[in-house]
């Protein structure tokens, strides 16, 4: 198995997750729901989509933007689709609209 994260712009994160729900590896067209998504809001230094996004941390001392980070663990016959769904509805148009990462899982159990 692998977890997949992803860092994408607040303004982008209701298209991704759209996006998630109708992708096949999820489940296709709003069906079978065989992933769990967690969502944080994080405070990150992506370039912001305009003024109003960008705002001053007194906790960093710097410039940053509100994000979203997602997580989600899939199958590894997955991750290529479920990536490419994340890097098209979270594309903004600038050179680097945010990060994806895929990390091997060495174990995963459910809780009963």
């Amino acid at each position: 198995m692998k977890e997949i994260k992803a860092y994408v712009h607040r303004s982008r994160v209701a298209d991704v997750i759209a996006a998630l729900k109708d992708c096949p590896a999820w489940g296709g067209a709003r069906g079978v729901r065989r992933h769990n998504l967690a969502m944080y809001v994080v405070k990150g230094t992506l370039l912001p989509l305009d003024s109003a996004e960008q705002h001053y941390s007194l906790d960093l001392g710097d410039e940053v933007v509100n994000e979203y980070k997602l997580e989600l663990l899939c199958e590894d016959m997955e991750v290529d689709q479920i990536v490419a769904v994340l890097q098209s509805a979270a594309r903004t148009g600038q050179a680097v609209a945010g990060w994806i990462t895929v990390t091997d899982l060495i174990s995963v159990m459910p809780i009963h």
